[in-house]
């Protein structure tokens, strides 16, 4: 029967991991840090911006025509059944307070998750404007130096001679030979 080598491995890294384990417990140096104790209590974890989302996700969908038509077709539905329905299978007779009451519900509660909504958004843009004007200082700054650089160049041609000087120099240069040969002749 072959062997697994797999298993004796990790046999071995378990050992030398509770080996170590065993350690870290019985020094009380404070660079090493502690074994995390463990709870009986289960801890559950929590995403601290599911909700945020949900509520996002919520009041996108407040904000469209497929909930209106959903919400029309329901009142809609609601009130016709109480009307023509038989008496016996009704569930909200005619000033139709149990519908006013989940309207009202449903307003309470969209109202808050549009406005956590709201804020999450602004939050958002809150960190786009801060990026925006970095970016925004970066980009004058670039320009400044650019500006500074650009100034410098037309200073340095400034004091380069040109074609046109050269050749102006050439000239009185060859007239000042043509005199000179001229005097010595």
């Amino acid at each position: 029967m072959p062997r697994d080598d797999r298993s004796t491995d990790d046999r071995r890294q378990r050992g030398n991991a509770a080996e170590e384990r065993r350690l870290m417990r019985s020094t009380n140096r404070l660079d090493i840090p502690r074994e995390l104790r463990r709870t009986i209590a289960l801890r559950s974890a929590y995403d601290a911006d599911a909700f945020g989302r949900l509520s996002e996700r919520i009041a996108r969908f407040l904000g469209t025509g497929q909930f209106l038509v959903y919400m029309t077709a329901t009142i809609l539905f609601w009130v016709g059944w109480n009307i023509f329905a038989p008496e016996s299978v009704r569930f909200d007779q005619y000033p139709f307070i149990f519908l006013t009451l989940a309207l009202s519900l449903q307003a309470s509660y969209a109202a808050p998750l549009i406005l956590l909504a709201q804020n999450r958004q602004e939050a958002r843009d809150r960190v786009q404007y801060e990026r925006d004007r970095d970016v925004d200082a970066r980009t004058r700054a670039d320009m400044e130096f650019l500006a500074r650089e650009v100034a410098a160049l037309r200073m340095a041609v400034g004091e380069v001679a040109t074609r046109d000087f050269l050749r102006s120099e050439l000239r009185s240069l060859l007239a000042d030979l043509d005199t000179r040969e001229e005097d010595r002749v």
